[in-house]
C-alpha cells in the first residue's frame, strides 16, 4: 500500500512543502500582465482537453482535486457546460492541475498515469475522484489505491506513479507554479474564458452570461 512516506518521498524534489490544504507558493506574487500566448501555453504534460479544437470560446479550469469548491463545480456545473456548450462544439474545455496539498497532488498524477494521452478517460478519472472527495480528505491512500486499482492498475503501478517516477509530479508542480507566478493563479477553482480570469465557484447562469456573448461576437 501507498503510505504517507511515498508521498512525502514523491514531493521531496520540490524543496519545504507546504502542510495539507496550505498552497505551497502562497506567498509569491508577481505583476506580470497575462499575455493570450501565456495563458495558452500547453501544460508540460500536455493539456486534457474536451471539445473541437475549432470551438469559438475556450475555458481553461485550474483546479485541485481537494477542493470543495471544484468538487461542487464538477458535479452541479460542468455537466451543463459540457451539454449545452462542449458536446455542441461551441466550447473547447481545458482542464490544468493546480494542486493545494500533497493529496491533491498524487491524485492528479494517479489519473494522468491511467489516462496518459486520452482525454476522455482522464476527465473520467478526475470525476470519480471528485465524486470521492470525502473519501479522499479522509482516507488520501487507500482511496487513490482503489481508484488505481478499479481502473486497472495495480498497486506496484499505483506506488510507481507516485513514488518511484517523479517525471508527472514535476511536470503537474511546474505547470501549478507557473500559473501562479505568470498567469496569477492563486485560488481554485480559477477560469480562463477566452482569456478572462474568472475566480471561484461559479453557477451554470454566470457562465452562460460570459459565453453566450462571446458566440454571438
Amino acid at each position: 500500500m501507498i503510505t504517507r512516506r511515498t508521498f512525502n518521498t514523491a514531493l521531496a524534489f520540490a524543496g519545504t512543502v507546504a502542510a495539507i490544504g496550505v498552497s505551497p507558493w502562497k506567498l509569491i506574487s508577481q505583476a506580470v500582465a497575462q499575455e493570450p500566448a501565456q495563458i495558452a501555453k500547453p501544460s508540460t504534460l500536455g493539456d486534457m482537453t474536451l471539445g473541437s479544437k475549432d470551438a469559438p470560446v475556450t475555458i481553461i479550469e485550474y483546479a485541485s482535486m481537494t477542493c470543495p469548491h471544484c468538487a461542487a463545480f464538477e458535479k452541479e456545473v460542468f455537466p451543463q457546460i459540457k451539454s449545452a456548450y462542449i458536446d455542441s462544439g461551441k466550447v473547447k474545455f481545458i482542464f490544468r492541475e493546480f494542486p493545494l496539498d500533497q493529496v491533491a497532488l498524487a491524485a492528479s498524477a494517479l489519473a494522468r498515469c491511467v489516462a496518459k494521452d486520452d482525454s476522455n478517460k482522464y476527465f473520467a478519472i478526475i470525476g470519480i475522484l471528485f465524486n470521492q472527495q470525502a473519501d479522499l480528505q479522509t482516507q488520501a491512500f487507500q482511496t487513490i489505491n482503489r481508484v488505481g486499482k478499479q481502473a486497472g492498475f495495480s498497486e506496484a503501478m499505483i506506488k510507481s506513479c507516485v513514488q518511484d517516477d517523479l517525471t508527472v509530479q514535476k511536470g503537474i508542480l511546474a505547470d501549478r507554479e507557473y500559473a501562479n507566478k505568470t498567469l496569477k493563479i492563486d485560488s481554485t477553482p480559477s477560469f480562463f474564458i477566452n482569456g478572462t480570469l474568472v475566480k471561484g465557484e461559479t453557477s451554470f447562469d454566470g457562465f452562460k452570461k460570459i459565453i453566450d456573448p462571446l458566440l454571438k461576437s
